[in-house]
């Protein structure tokens, strides 16, 4: 029977002229369209073949309709906006900084024609990549020079390779840390050519504990910053100050790596105890490494900026180039960098710190607005505004917690984590957090402009559950 049926099966040139796939070929390309033909009928003979009772072929137009379908899916990315409900505002999972609109305008700019990259237009001779942005760095830090790579773990291998390369690296025991994705300090020590000294214990280090350690074969003395925890108790650690003395005393350059890389002061956002990239410069570091992508809210970079000698030999490293960044970032993080030279005007302009800033009562008004909306929703159990923590970040600065308000919201007939999920892959992607059995949409991590698009989707899920 699968052999009579098979007959009645459509030619790729009926179903290229059918409806729903001939505008494809203008959309997607005439290969595209007869490639997904081809497999969707591939399929569908085996599917025939499996079933010996099967004595049907759909139409051309269901057939045409399903291929159609298969194939915008296929041509949709993975990589979409979404909308950030989580509370996490540097959410790595979510790209962490969303981009100021002069940074989104810089890239646009710079993606669109050829770009003076490596080329000193004034002289017509070749230059650095990194002079875009260096006179920047160096006036909002303080520091002789600067170099830029793609993120910070990048920038700790390689100033660990271009300055510690073979010899040892003196770093206290408590501040060997493990950030997200499996790096560890100990490792990328390893991978980099450097070899890990480790000083004090996991609670105390002292300087006697540095002084004693170094030696002819010490390369460098280096401070990391533990962003994702704290160790609290009976604790002792050593200054950056005392750090230095050592250093220049022994004539040992002194490595900072401050990790989410405060260029302002960010205590007016609620956020505590984050070094300063100026304030380590001023100390004397003669090294200091941070992100361009968590509290400068600029593109995914790693910042290094210190002494003209220590720069200029990490710039010349091998391995510079494996990671540098390309001219979008960089454009980007110009944009960012020029944002940040104003304090006030960065506060109105960065995405990231208009969020942090955003008042209480303001999130309270727009949690209360968007639940009344969403009571009066077929399918919605709950939904009520309610206070609660959201996080700067998650696997960096996990500890900074953010007073905030939240959409707190219960389904009929349907478990919060398949309502959430259905959020998750709809269009807007909606992505909140279930706690303590509700499903929480923080309005921390959202901004105004979003609030009807969630109000929609939210209502949309909740309509179409059974």
């Amino acid at each position: 029977m699968s052999k009579g049926v098979l007959r009645h099966l459509p030619s790729v040139t009926e179903l290229i002229e059918a409806g729903p796939l001939k505008p494809l070929v203008d959309r997607v390309s005439r290969n595209v369209v007869v490639d997904g033909i081809r497999t969707f009928l591939d399929e569908y003979r085996q599917e025939i073949n499996r079933d010996k009772n099967n004595a049907d072929v759909a139409s051309v137009a269901q057939i045409a309709e399903k291929i159609a379908r298969k194939i915008l899916l296929g041509e949709r990315s993975s990589l979409r906006p979404v909308i950030n409900a989580t509370g996490i505002l540097l959410h790595t999972g979510l790209g962490r900084a969303p981009l100021a609109e002069q940074a989104i305008e810089e890239m646009v700019t710079i993606a669109r024609d050829y770009a003076s990259l490596e080329i000193d237009l004034r002289t017509g001779k070749r230059s650095h990549r990194f002079d875009a942005v260096e006179e920047l760095l160096c006036e909002l830090t303080g520091a002789e020079a600067a170099a830029v790579v793609n993120n910070n773990a990048g920038a700790t291998m390689l100033t660990l390779a271009a300055l510690g390369g073979g010899r040892e690296v003196i770093v206290s025991r408590g501040q060997l840390v493990e950030i997200g994705g499996s790096y560890r300090l100990p490792d990328v020590m390893h991978v980099s050519g450097s070899r890990l000294r480790e000083v004090g214990t996991t609670n105390k280090t002292h300087a006697e504990d540095y002084e004693n350690a170094i030696c002819e074969n010490t390369a460098a003395l280096m401070r990391v910053h533990p962003s994702n925890f704290s160790v609290v108790g009976f604790t002792s650690d050593v200054s950056l100050e005392s750090i230095v003395r050592i250093g220049k005393k022994h004539g040992v350059p002194v490595i900072d790596d401050i990790g989410s890389g405060a260029v302002i002061d960010m205590s007016s956002y609620g956020v505590r105890d984050e070094p300063l990239a100026a304030e380590s410069i001023a100390t004397g570091a003669d090294v200091v490494l941070f992100s361009g992508d968590k509290l400068m809210g600029g593109p995914q970079s790693g910042i290094i900026v210190g002494s003209r000698a220590e720069i200029d030999c990490i710039a010349r490293h091998p391995m510079a180039r494996a990671l540098r960044i390309d001219k979008l970032t960089l454009a980007a993080l110009g944009a960012t960098l020029r944002l940040l030279r104003d304090p006030q005007r960065a506060a109105h302009q960065i995405p990231l710190l208009q969020l942090l800033a955003t008042p209480l009562e303001n999130l309270r008004l727009r949690a209360e607005s968007i639940a009344s909306q969403l009571q009066q929703v077929q399918g919605i159990g709950k939904a009520e505004a309610a206070e609660e923590e959201a996080f700067l970040g998650g696997g960096s600065v996990p500890t900074q917690q953010i007073r905030t308000w939240c959409v707190a919201i219960d389904v009929a007939g349907d478990s919060l984590d398949s309502f959430h999920r259905k959020l998750r892959t709809g269009t807007p992607a909606v992505v909140g957090r279930v706690q303590k059995g509700q499903l929480l949409i923080d309005l921390r991590s959202v901004p105004p402009r979003q609030d009807e698009q969630i109000t929609r989707a939210i209502a949309k899920q909740a309509q179409s559950t059974p």
